[in-house]
């Protein structure tokens, strides 16, 4: 594993395979999962689950099982705790987390300039999240990074979710762009089994929560921070004398 992040970090864009490089000199979009990604939520998640599991089962689960399947639908997460008692958790959870989300959210060191230079090249962005849109833009407006993106996918969104390709595809096609010219950056593994099932190029975000695991779908990318995908796309421009702005 440690081989395999090290040669995904490592590569610059002169160690990229001609099919590679040519893919991303004719990328159109840059699309983000939103929590572990570009706001640190997790501390947010793990508070508001140990808080509904304990008011509703009568303690809280494991946080191993609790951080297990951050990144699908909610509801599908509730599900695995307790189907039994998938309403009263979701409530719970809802009600608390609305409460504690401003204290508990962080952005990522570096996210804003890195859109920025993102915005600045020319590429349009947009947010492909299993959080309902209204939950989503909330996190966005606290760090003022919703003037960044032309879309944003949520689970209202879609019939099918995370892992599954339908929500990457359904954000691409709300900006008019194939999916297969677009390049997702996601930190858990239902966000890269979701781009590659769209057929877009995907990056794993190791500063989040799922460093180990978010390489198992087998990302085309693994970047330490969000600045090195402006830095990566910057160089395959230079390199193929394309400039987008």
């Amino acid at each position: 594993m440690g081989q395999s992040r090290a040669r995904l970090l490592g590569m610059t864009p002169e160690g990229l395979t001609p099919e590679l490089r040519a893919r991303l000199a004719s990328l159109e979009a840059v699309l983000f999962d939103l929590d572990g990604t570009l706001i640190d939520t997790l501390e947010l998640i793990m508070t508001s689950a140990r808080h509904a599991t304990r008011q509703v089962l009568g303690e809280a689960l494991p946080d191993d099982v609790l951080r297990h399947n951050i990144g699908i639908p909610l509801k599908a997460q509730m599900a695995e705790y307790a189907p039994d008692h998938v309403p009263e958790l979701l409530a719970a959870y809802r009600e608390h987390n609305e409460t504690v989300h401003d204290d508990l959210i962080r952005e990522f060191p570096g996210t804003e300039e890195a859109l920025g230079a993102l915005r600045a090249a020319g590429y349009p962005m947009g947010i492909v999240t299993s959080k309902s849109r209204p939950v989503a833009q909330r996190g966005l407006d606290f760090f003022g990074l919703e003037g960044y993106f032309d879309c944003v996918v949520g689970y209202e969104d879609t019939q099918v979710h995370k892992p599954e390709a339908e929500p990457l595809r359904e954000c691409a096609r709300r900006m008019g762009i194939p999916a297969d010219r677009c390049i997702y950056v996601g930190d858990s593994p239902h966000d890269i089994a979701c781009g590659n099932a769209a057929g877009a190029l995907t990056v794993a975000a190791l500063w989040g929560p799922f460093a180990e695991r978010v390489l198992e779908p087998g990302p085309t990318f693994a970047l330490g921070s969000l600045g090195g995908l402006a830095e990566l796309l910057r160089g395959v421009e230079q390199s193929v004398g394309r400039r987008r702005a």
